[in-house]
This record gives C-alpha cells, sequence and structure tokens, in this order.
C-alpha cells in the first residue's frame, strides 16, 4: 500500500476504510461481516478509518470499529470521527462539539481522535437547513482549535460541501483546517450529496485551493453513492439522485470496458490519480468489495491520456 504525506498526522496510506458501507449505508451487511473487513483492511495496510455516529442505525461505524479494534493491537491505526452541527438546533456549538467527541470515544474504545471533522453544510449567506454560516463555522473552529491543544484530538477538518465560496473561505482563512473532505470522482457527481440548486460544485478549484493553504484532501465519493459502478447494489427510486446519475454514467460503464476494467476499479484509479488527493475513502461493506479497490490501488496511477480522456467525458455527461 502506497503511504502519502498527510501533513501534521505524517504518512497515511493511500486508501482509507470507510465507515459508511461497513454500518449498512450502502447496502446490507452485518457486523461479523464489518468486523472481518476492518480486520482485512488492516492487514492491507490501510492505516486510517473514517467513522462517523450518523453511519448506520445507533452509531454503527463507531460501534463496529469499536469491536474490531478490540480484537487486534491496532497502536498506529488512525481513527476520524465527526459531528454534525445545524443553526436551528441548540446553539452551544462548543458544548455539541465537546459531547459528541466524548461519545464517539466512548463507543470507539479511544481517548483521542486522530482527525475529527466538522461534518456540516457550509454557507455564505442563510438561513438554509442542515448547514452552518460563517459566524457558526468560526465557532465550531476555535473549538476544534482548542481541543486539538488538549490533545484530545490530534487535528481537525472540515466535510468540504456546501456552498463552495463557504468551502474555499474556510480552507483561505484562519483557523485553517488540517484536512477537507472533497467529492473526487471522474464525472465529478456530488455522490447523493445535497449541493445548493444551481450552484456548481467546483470541484478542481477545492482541491487546488486546499493544496495550496496546506489543507489535506481526503477524496470521497469515489464512485458517486455507487453510480459509477456496474450495478446499484441497493434498491433506490427512479428518482433518487444516484438512480438518475447511474443512467447518466452510461457512457462511463462503456468506456471503462473498453478499456477492459470495471468501472469501480477506474473510479478508484482516477480518484488516486488526482494530484493534491492524499487518501481515498472506501465505501465497501465487505471483504470482496474491498479486494476489488485494493486491486485498484495496485494498479497504480492512470496515464495521463486517460485522465484526459475522463476530463473529457465529464464536460459531455
Amino acid at each position: 500500500m502506497e503511504l502519502r504525506d498527510f501533513g501534521r498526522l505524517g504518512r497515511i496510506s493511500a486508501l482509507t476504510l470507510g465507515g459508511g458501507g461497513i454500518a449498512g449505508v450502502w447496502g446490507s451487511t452485518g457486523r461479523a461481516e464489518a468486523v472481518a473487513t476492518i480486520h482485512a483492511a488492516l492487514d492491507a495496510g490501510i492505516t486510517m478509518l473514517d467513522l462517523a455516529p450518523s453511519y448506520g442505525a445507533d452509531h454503527e461505524s463507531e460501534r463496529a470499529a469499536g469491536e474490531a479494534l478490540r480484537s487486534v493491537s491496532a497502536p498506529d491505526l488512525m481513527i476520524t470521527s465527526k459531528v454534525s452541527l445545524e443553526d436551528d438546533t441548540e446553539r452551544d456549538f462548543a458544548a455539541r462539539i465537546r459531547r459528541g467527541l466524548t461519545a464517539s470515544l466512548g463507543r470507539i474504545g479511544r481517548d483521542h481522535l486522530d482527525l475529527f471533522l466538522l461534518h456540516t453544510q457550509i454557507r455564505v449567506e442563510g438561513p438554509h437547513p442542515g448547514s452552518i454560516g460563517p459566524d457558526g463555522y468560526l465557532e465550531a473552529a476555535a473549538t476544534f482549535e482548542r481541543l486539538r491543544d488538549e490533545g484530545l484530538i490530534r487535528a481537525w477538518g472540515i466535510t468540504a460541501v456546501g456552498h463552495p465560496d463557504g468551502v474555499l473561505t474556510a480552507l483561505r482563512n484562519t483557523p485553517r483546517p488540517d484536512a477537507a473532505q472533497i467529492v473526487v470522482n471522474p464525472l465529478d457527481f456530488n455522490g447523493d450529496l445535497w449541493f445548493f440548486p444551481g450552484v456548481r460544485p467546483r470541484t478542481d478549484d477545492i482541491v487546488r485551493s486546499a493544496t495550496e493553504n496546506g489543507v489535506q484532501v481526503i477524496g470521497i465519493r469515489a464512485v458517486a453513492a455507487g453510480s459509477l459502478t456496474a450495478s446499484l447494489d441497493r434498491t433506490l427510486e427512479a428518482a433518487h439522485p444516484a438512480a438518475i446519475d447511474f443512467v447518466r454514467a452510461e457512457p462511463f460503464r462503456k468506456l471503462a470496458a473498453e478499456w477492459g476494467t470495471a468501472p469501480a476499479v477506474l473510479a478508484h484509479r482516477y480518484a488516486l490519480s488526482v494530484p493534491g488527493v492524499s487518501t481515498v475513502v472506501l465505501g465497501v461493506k465487505n471483504r470482496t468489495e474491498l479486494t476489488e479497490c485494493l486491486a485498484a490501488e495496485a494498479a497504480g496511477p492512470l496515464p495521463e491520456a486517460e485522465m484526459n480522456a475522463l476530463t473529457t467525458l465529464r464536460t459531455t455527461t
């Protein structure tokens, strides 16, 4: 497994195991398979788990990770979790962040997090449901800074979704996050993450800004919530964003077939090849899917000609 620079946290594996898949967010799985998948990821050289209390019923991703880590020694494994904040609920962000951190640590069985992420849309004006405004963001950022000074977290970051102007401001100003989770996939689909209507994602600008400002990039939604795979593995209504994107992605699947590769492998190789991306989060829910992603990483970066062909395909899809 290739190791890449990850700022203040040192080196990180090119792949990160995500908590959504092992918690059943991307199709059915069970605790035993989730634990086995975590163990297989560690054996393959993956050095970070990306969890969240919102992944799965009853905080399943954190509970599955806690069970898996009780049966294996992994002192160097990095753990990420998240906290969600909204302006339309309790305003005391500092208290909410601390409560969330304490609860996550208890479920995982650790005394600190390596990376704690603000898992909330950032807006530039409001109000907007499920989002946080500029003042709220600065309040949250100050709390993360204090937690880092106290040793309860080693670094903090943001899920870089929401209005691109709000995200870019967060990446450029201080206090500056240590890392940002950014949607990175060949067709620039939002991966079933809600964006502000009528506003284009500007992924390339966000990745570039993060890199220029020393913010480590964590690529997420490499297969766009399943839309860039051979088939959707969960039942969705035709009007669901991921189902719509799956239909739109047919030219991508045809191109993958022409190149003799699986769509999911091609999508992951693309994300791993994007300049500035430190690690790519996997949404796998079992060992079979993990094996496919490990093969994508082992295949190495895509040639420049193939990256260019995918960029061209993005503009016509």
